[in-house]
């Protein structure tokens, strides 16, 4: 490495340490899967037990623990709060941005790799999720970092190289399989099998090979199972497992969605980046043998994702997350090759760039303005979620201005569409800058905002019994955010609810309908509901469930109701 690369990653340290860390802290963690993890680190610190996961101070078998254990860590450093669950994110966009720069500078030169860096980080999603508090970011690097060290491999396994980068990827797989599950491990065996096949690619390294990766692989990835097996704990990671399989069978947490829920996502959250990545898959005469050989791998590396997680039932954004890394490179590419002269704009692809910029654009001017449209809205009855109709009452608390951000990209990035239709490649630069700029102030400036409709009046609620010894629970939805924001304790799991629990819980397994997923929480509920209380127990209900709920449980006396949310109170003795 030459004093030109470190100073570029000076810089793009310096810089993403701006972008990610300032403001982590702005607004509330978002249920479920911020608080769930958050949730998990907290119970962590207060157990002291570090060894496994847990939530609700019961055994939580859904993740392994390496990001947990980055958060409590955090948590030790900062407190219990919100920037100490999302700081370890942001290290990762430090990490990972310095780590595809050194990769495109590999493959290309310095200048592929600074646009690369520059359309990875002016993306939306792939920028948002290094302010969040969520696993797949670290997830994703791991994995990347292991199919680039197959890349390399397969590039020429002879080489004295090739056992450094078997020991790498398996050490990486195994991290992304702590950190997540064993789709790590599904990710990068599908990639490297499909390779395998569609290349006829014989020469696989040797024996020794094989067993560098797997002896790598086993250490770093398997080592918090066995010592969970051999500490009686067997019982978790085969719960830990059935559910990894069942994700791929059912619509998990009520994540559905349409067949094509990934592509859209992608078109859409991965804007601008997505637009470039349409026309980059034309091939180039003047790529070296090893560039053709990366690119193929992106190329299958996304499609391999995209397809696993289309035919996966459950739905949700960051499942198709790792997908941002080959269609970031790939649409660095197409710039690359655009500003080089070598390719053209394509209509069509300008065409498509210029109507999203219209659609976010007018979404982005129009967000910031919800207080004010918000009479009429919910007047015309167009949202037929009452639910959400009662979220949309809450007072956002916006400034007034926030709208010209919206304005702002929708002028510009319209702007530089026309341009590309023109062939002008230097508005490149404009448009991944104003993209930047405005998810970054959207993440400081709009994003604390729609979260108080979303949930702020449960969260404010939640914060008022903070240390209070009392039963605390959501009926009729599913949150983590009570035990998170009322700082729950061990002991608040009274014997009595636990040893209700317990029963319940044996017989429903008797039955075989006891779902570990969500059924501790539905016991605390209905011990609430069906027993005489100790100590004042409170819980939390939708409006649209209020009526029905005063008849069956007359003991809960309303406290007040606020935004969709109603809140209930049975005095101890009751």
């Amino acid at each position: 490495m030459d004093k030109k690369d470190k100073i570029n990653i000076s810089l793009i340290v310096l810089i993403s340490s701006i972008l990610f860390i300032p403001f982590l802290g702005g607004s509330h963690l978002f249920d479920w899967d911020e608080i769930n993890f958050a949730e998990c680190a907290r119970e962590m610190i207060v157990t002291g037990n570090y060894s496994q996961v847990q939530i609700n101070f019961q055994a939580f078998w859904e993740k392994p623990p390496l990001f947990i254990w980055m958060q409590a860590l955090s948590m030790k450093a900062f407190g219990v709060n919100e920037f100490a669950a999302r700081f370890p994110n942001a290290i990762c966009g430090i990490f990972t941005l310095v780590t595809i720069y050194l990769i495109g500078r590999k493959i290309y030169d310095r200048k592929f790799a600074l646009t690369w860096v520059f359309v990875y980080a002016s993306s939306f999603l792939t920028f948002f999720y290094f302010k969040s508090g969520i696993i797949d970011p670290w997830f994703n690097l791991f994995i990347f970092i292991a199919i680039y060290n197959a890349l390399l491999f397969t590039n020429n396994p002879s080489s004295r190289e090739s056992y450094k980068q078997v020991l790498l990827a398996g050490a990486a797989i195994g991290l992304a399989v702590l950190t997540k599950g064993p789709v790590g491990l599904l990710v990068f065996g599908l990639t490297v099998g499909i390779f395998i096949l569609i290349k006829r690619f014989r020469d696989v390294g040797t024996i020794k090979h094989l067993l560098l990766f797997l002896l790598s692989f086993v250490i770093f990835g398997f080592g918090w199972f066995i010592i969970e097996i051999v500490k009686g704990n067997g019982v978790l990671v085969k719960e830990f497992i059935d559910y990894q399989i069942r994700l791929f069978n059912t619509k998990d947490s009520g994540h559905g969605g349409f067949l094509l829920y990934h592509f859209v996502i992608l078109l859409i959250g991965c804007f601008p980046a997505s637009i470039f990545f349409l026309q980059s898959h034309k091939k180039s005469e003047s790529d070296t043998p090893f560039q053709k050989h990366s690119k193929r791998w992106m190329i299958l590396l996304f499609w391999v994702v995209l397809i696993l997680f289309t035919i996966v039932k459950t739905k949700i954004v960051h499942y198709s997350s790792m997908c941002w890394f080959p269609l970031t490179y790939l649409s660095a590419y197409s710039i690359y090759k655009l500003q080089s002269g070598e390719s053209n704009f394509k209509k069509w692809v300008t065409t498509t760039g210029m109507v999203l910029s219209i659609l976010l654009g007018t979404i982005f001017t129009l967000l910031p303005l919800i207080d004010v449209i918000k009479p009429a809205l919910i007047k015309s009855q167009l949202i037929g979620d009452k639910f959400a109709v009662e979220n949309l009452k809450a007072d956002g608390g916006w400034f007034g201005f926030e709208w010209i951000i919206g304005l702002s990209f929708l002028v510009i990035s319209t702007y530089t569409f026309y341009q590309f239709k023109k062939g002008k490649t230097k508005f490149i630069q404009p448009l991944l800058f104003v993209s930047l700029f405005t998810i970054f102030t959207f993440s400081i400036m709009v994003v604390p905002k729609v979260e108080r409709y979303t949930q702020g009046a449960a969260i404010d609620f939640y914060k008022t019994l903070k240390g209070k010894d009392c039963y605390l629970e959501t009926a009729g939805f599913k949150s983590y955010a009570y035990l998170f924001y009322a700082d729950k304790q061990p002991q608040l799991n009274t014997p009595e609810m636990l040893k209700f629990t317990k029963e319940i819980g044996e017989r429903e397994a008797k039955e075989g309908v006891y779902d570990p997923m969500i059924s501790f929480s539905r016991y605390c509920v209905i011990y609430m509901l069906d027993n005489k209380l100790t100590k004042d127990g409170y819980l939390v209900i939708k409006f649209m469930d209020e009526e029905d709920f005063a008849k069956r449980y007359p003991n809960y006396k309303k406290m007040y109701s606020k935004n969709g949310f109603v809140f209930l109170k049975k005095e101890a003795g009751q």
